[in-house]
């Protein structure tokens, strides 16, 4: 068992600091204006209401299964191994792409900040990037520093992550009092969009269609359920917040966004940084230091708050020899999961080397994790619940045909949501990778009967009561 050194805080400031990211002060410019204020904000509070009917899912399990692992665990109870490591495994992925994301979207606050400062040592350009040995270097800093941190313990991790949410909340929320205050909400700018805009069905799932993406980070939860110093049912009431107040800081920095900046000069694509400009444009460089503050505090907290969630599902698969035992030694000192901290640091490594826009192929990869994950999470769920009560669990049933939508706007071709070619190739590497462990396991598991595979993953005894 690992240490219980996580209180309420800790949990919420780690799956809001998960779900806000980069990408919340990045894609205004790049995608949510580009498909209307209106679209975007219906999709983004469709894929909250989606999301928290999913959550229920887990709310209900959590209390069952209060271990490391989350959707694993599940998973493994209703469904058995095999499906536990589909599961387990596509989820990790959709966890560990995020982690180099967030680390290299560091060269783009340098980009706009300090032009030319970082793009020193070019190496060799991939798929439209080019990649400077100062980007790769100030990445490769970071995801090592956190790694360290990371290994030293939660709490200190935890402690980071509080700090760093307030300052990215907090700033939101001045900046956009301010120019409200300044302007008012139906300034000329904003107003171009909202003028020039109609409701789109297509536009909006496009946009709900990335929702596991947009708000991956509240089933973080689960996998740090071990080391709750709380009852674990009063997690669930946390996830439903960080699901909600991620909602609001999206909205909230598309409306800020729209206010320093027109349609027009979004479709003419000629501004890099939309976010960017429309603080500079209203608060000069002090504006602009206050903005990197906070896109640097929604980094970093998404890189920790997923290192946490990686290394402790690889650790509780590895736990029930579902993966070699590697991933399951602990650290001597501080008793956190090292080796799956550094598998996570290894594979996140190699990614800079690639460049931004290959990154981005992850993307749509990540979202298709996370789903794979909701979808065994609800019908888990289903399962379970009905076995216990002889009923239906109406989360279930939403949370399942939930999980089947998310998944056929990801991977049917033709649809504007659906992922690029070498996203389902990265899908593909990773679905073989995975295929090595099911032999792996295949072989091991012949040495453990039920009764000892259900204490490993679910720290139940033989009568199967869970074990304090």
């Amino acid at each position: 068992m690992l240490k219980k050194e996580i209180n309420k805080l800790d949990i919420l400031s780690l799956a809001i600091g998960a779900i806000i990211g980069w990408g919340a002060f990045v894609l205004p410019g790049d995608l949510f204006l580009k498909t209307g204020i209106l679209n975007s904000t219906i999709a983004i509070v469709a894929g909250a209401l989606i999301m928290v009917g999913i959550e229920k899912n887990y709310g209900y399990l959590l209390h069952k299964f209060p271990v490391a692992g989350g959707e694993y665990a599940f998973t493994y109870d209703a469904f058995g191994w095999k499906h536990a490591l589909t599961c387990g495994w596509f989820l990790a992925l959709a966890y560990i792409s995020i982690v180099p994301l967030n680390a290299t979207a560091l060269a783009l606050v340098a980009r706009f900040t300090m032009p030319g400062i970082l793009e020193v040592g070019y190496l060799y350009s991939i798929a439209g990037s080019k990649i400077y040995l100062g980007e790769v270097g100030i990445a490769i800093f970071v995801l090592c520093l956190f790694a360290y941190l990371n290994i030293k313990g939660i709490k200190l991790a935890s402690q980071l992550q509080k700090i760093m949410v307030i300052l990215l909340v907090g700033i939101v929320f001045l900046f956009l009092s301010l120019v409200i205050a300044r302007v008012g909400i139906t300034n000329s700018n904003t107003m171009s969009f909202i003028k020039s805009e109609t409701i789109s069905l297509i536009k909006i799932l496009k946009i709900l269609s990335i929702a596991p993406l947009l708000f991956i980070g509240f089933d973080c939860i689960p996998q740090m359920a071990e080391e709750l110093n709380f009852e674990a049912k009063k997690a669930s009431q946390l996830a439903i917040i960080s699901i909600m107040v991620g909602a609001l800081i999206y909205i909230l920095i598309i409306l800020f966004t729209s206010f320093g900046i027109t349609s027009n000069q979004i479709i003419d694509g000629k501004i890099s940084w939309a976010t960017g400009y429309t603080t500079e444009y209203y608060f000069g460089k002090i504006g602009i230091i206050l903005l990197i503050i906070a896109l640097t505090s929604a980094i970093i907290a998404g890189i920790n708050g997923f290192y946490m969630a990686a290394s402790r599902l690889l650790f509780a698969m590895s736990r029930g020899k579902i993966l070699p035992e590697f991933f399951g030694k602990l650290d001597s000192q501080y008793q956190t999961p090292k080796n799956a901290i550094l598998f996570t640091l290894g594979i996140s490594l190699i990614a800079p080397w690639f460049g931004r826009n290959v990154l981005l192929w992850i993307v749509g990869t990540s979202s298709v994790g996370a789903s794979i994950g909701y979808l065994y999470t609800s019908l888990s769920a289903y399962k379970i619940y009905k076995k216990e009560y002889g009923k239906i669990f109406i989360p279930s049933i939403l949370g399942s045909v939930s999980g089947v939508i998310f998944l056929i706007l990801l991977l049917v071709p033709g649809l504007d949501s659906s992922l690029s070619l070498p996203s389902i190739i990265v899908l593909g590497v990773w679905g073989i990778i995975g295929l090595s462990f099911y032999k792996f396991y295949d072989l091991e598991v012949v040495h453990y009967n039920k009764n000892e595979l259900d204490e490993l993953i679910l720290n139940r005894d033989s009568e199967g009561n869970f074990k304090k």
